[in-house]
């Protein structure tokens, strides 16, 4: 496993555990939506378009 997918598992699970404390996953649940949040996160963190700045800053 690379840096940047080690990186999106960490915050996969810090998200889906914020997720199960506050009641919107159950643990029972757990499974499929974990998945989901992972590939999306990794996506994320992998798409190479450049963050825009704030309104009136260049690019």
């Amino acid at each position: 496993m690379d840096k940047i997918q080690d990186k999106a598992l960490q915050v996969a699970k810090e998200i889906v555990v914020k997720f199960v404390e506050t009641g919107r996953i159950s643990p029972s649940n757990f499974t499929e939506h974990f998945s989901r949040i992972y590939l999306e996160v990794l996506r994320t963190i992998t798409t190479h378009e450049p963050y825009p700045g704030k309104p009136g800053e260049p690019e």
